[in-house]
This record gives structure tokens, sequence and C-alpha cells, in this order.
């Protein structure tokens, strides 16, 4: 996946060729990080802000300290974003409900987990890892795998509005929720503590679903239910898209592996099949949102 700052970069080489030859470069449109995500252009102070507010150089503090920091600048990128109906929101709009309305209040509860430094320590370093690369997408860096297929969906102005959403409940879930696990140590013991996280997010599903339809109008209803629920799997058959990943979810349950994939990932000798494996199950899921995308005509 090509990302706005390389293609940038290349058409400035380009144009400097074109200029050394005498030749006028025509010109090309490549959309800015102010309006590559298909609302009206962010302003530049808008730009500068979120930019600040996704550098997690600035974080310090206990895991809850920074996880309180960190999904406060979720809350107002979020803010930014929703007000130009700027697709790259899409996904944050519901993230930020579950984080406001399910995850800090059970952070808050010094009864809700077994384990409450993993608690801490998993949801601040997964909240985390969503800013490093909205700072990379809003300051030209390189963008990871994941996260560069639900921006550049978002930059398709042609692509449904609820594939985009669930590109980034994709990538946040599928691979950065594995990877989380993974840095901070997770245990097999751990599990429940994970399980409640996860089944908080989840639980806001009619929420996220009715506050995604009012601020963009898009209807996430369907791919949320078929991501959570595996409701349509059915659907997908005889469809030819590689369904084996996406049927062993539905049987095994979808958390139960992205947490086992996360406690893999710290086994030197099973971590590179485990990378792979991770990689396989997110574009399993992204291939079943464009079949179901287009059967449904979402």
């Amino acid at each position: 996946m090509v990302r706005v700052g390389v293609v940038r970069s290349a058409l400035a080489g380009m144009a400097c060729a074109a200029v050394a030859f005498g030749v006028a470069p025509a010109a090309a449109e490549v959309p800015s990080v102010a309006t590559a995500g298909c609302g009206s252009p962010l302003s530049d102070r808008e730009v500068r802000a979120i930019a600040a507010l996704s550098d997690t150089s600035t974080l310090s503090g206990t895991p809850m300290r920074r996880l309180t920091d960190v999904m406060d600048r979720h809350h107002r990128i979020t803010d930014i974003l929703v007000k130009h109906r700027d697709r790259r929101g899409l996904f944050l709009i519901g993230l930020d409900l579950s984080e406001q309305q399910a995850v800090m209040p059970l952070q808050r509860d010094p009864a809700a987990f077994v384990h409450p430094a993993y608690a801490h320590a998993v949801s601040s370093e997964l909240a985390r890892r969503l800013l490093v690369d909205f700072h990379r997408e809003f300051t030209g860096g390189t963008v990871e795998p994941h996260w560069a297929q639900y921006f550049s969906l978002a930059a398709d102005c042609g692509i449904s509005g609820a594939r985009v959403a669930m590109a980034g409940y994709n990538a946040h879930l599928t691979v950065d929720l594995a990877y989380s696990v993974a840095a901070v140590g997770g245990r097999a013991e751990d599990a429940d503590d994970h399980f409640a996280i996860v089944d908080a997010i989840a639980g806001q599903g009619l929420s996220i679903v009715d506050r995604t339809k009012t601020a963009y109008g898009v209807d996430i209803g369907p791919l949320w239910r078929f991501y959570f629920l595996g409701e349509g799997l059915d659907s997908l058959v005889g469809q030819g898209v590689a369904t084996g990943p996406m049927l062993r979810a539905a049987d095994d349950g979808y958390n139960v592996i992205v947490f086992g994939n996360g406690l893999a990932l710290q086994n030197p000798a099973v971590h590179d099949a485990t990378v792979g494996e991770i990689g396989t199950l997110h574009r399993s899921a992204e291939t079943a949102f464009d079949v179901l995308a287009r059967l449904g005509g979402l």
C-alpha cells in the first residue's frame, strides 16, 4: 500500500527532473494530509494539533496515567475529524465511545480485574499503538500496513464508510491487540481480564452503530455483527475467498485466537509463524469485508 508521503516524494523527484530537462511537469492530484479523508479540509492548525496529540514521545507516568492521557487524546482527535466528516474518524468515533463509556469505567474499578496491572498496561499499549500510526499519517511517516489499509480506504471516497470503519476495528483488534499483549508480557492467567476489556468494547455495539450513523450517516451494523458475532459467514461460502481463518475464528472464538497470538509472539520458537498468522487473519477479515460489502451493497 503506497502512502501519501511516499507518493509526494516521488512526484517531487519527477518534477525536479522535468525542470532540469526544460519540461513543465504535469499537475498531479495527490491528496494532502488535510484532504485525504474525503470530508471538508482540515486547517493547518488542526493538522498540527492532531500531529501533536498523536505524538507518543510526550506520554509519561504510570500505565493508568498514560492510559487516561491517551484516551483523552483519542477523544480530541475524534472531535476534530468528526467535525469535518473526515473519514479517518470513522473508526475513532466508535472507539472513543467505548473507551469513555465502557473501558475507562472498568479500568477505574478496583474490583474489575484479577490482575489490574496487566489490564492497565495492555489497554495503555493498545491505545498508544493507535496514536503511533495516526502520528505517521499526519506527519508524512511510514504507516504500518494494517493501518495503511485503513487510511487508504478512508481516502477513497467511492468506498463505503462501513467498509472503512471496519478496517479500523480489524487493524486495532486483530493486529494491534495481539502485539500489545506481547509487549506487556501477557500471560495465560491474564485471560479473564483480557476478555473483560474486549467484551466491554463489543458490548457497546449498538451505541457505536448509532453514533457512527448519526455522525457520518454510515451504518456499520451488518459488518460489525459479522466481525464480533460471526453473522453472515455462510454467505462467504462459494465466493472464492479464503474463509479458513475466519471459520476457525468463529469456531474457537476470535478473542481467544487474538489473545493466543499475543502469548505466542513472546515465544521465539513460534514468533515468526505467529506474525504470519496475524497477517493472514487480518487479510482474511479484510477480504471478507470486501465480499460482504459487495453482497450487501454497503
